[in-house]
């Protein structure tokens, strides 16, 4: 029997939330690519168990306070799951989840809200991703809750589901 695949998000708040799925539909109908849920990834891909992942989020939740944070760029790269998308800066409140959630991968740590998954032809990507950057220059986004989602990169976009949720302190 294979273990269950889960994921750690930090998501955005309900506005911040529409816009990035906004974004997200449009560049699915424009390249032709999967439509998923906008969010930051805390921790991939783990095959612990969700009721043990579901009391980690509790506690790193209940240590730190809902957070904006500024878009610093939006880019591209050749990664299916990170071909497009928002970047941030490792703030503070950012790398207190990631060592209280996932402290191996602090180091490598690049927070980020993907706003496409797939291939797609380098000048059109790169058209895109500066629209997309000027529409995003100057912009904070508010995270205000963690999820364990059922989730991985050998699990289907449309099977990924939302398995417990915390809400950051003071959300």
């Amino acid at each position: 029997m294979t273990a269950t695949i889960h994921s750690i998000w930090l998501m955005p708040v309900a506005p911040d939330e529409a816009l990035l799925a906004g974004i997200v539909t449009e560049l699915s109908v424009r390249f032709g690519t999967p439509v998923f849920a906008p969010h930051l990834t805390v921790l991939g891909d783990s095959e612990t168990a969700a009721e043990r992942l579901r009391q980690a989020i509790q506690a790193a939740a209940g240590q730190v306070t809902a957070f904006a944070e500024d878009v610093r760029a939006v880019e591209t790269s050749e990664s299916y799951f990170r071909s497009f998308y928002a970047r941030f800066a490792v703030a503070p409140s950012l790398a207190r989840l990631k060592q209280a959630l996932d402290p191996q991968g602090l180091d490598s740590f690049m927070p980020h809200v993907s706003l496409l998954y797939g291939a797609v032809e380098a000048a059109a990507k790169a058209a895109a991703a500066r629209e997309i950057g000027e529409r995003l220059a100057g912009r904070s986004l508010r995270f205000d809750r963690l999820c364990v989602v059922t989730s991985g990169q050998h699990i289907p976009i449309a099977d990924w589901r939302v398995a417990a949720a915390a809400p950051l302190a003071g959300a």
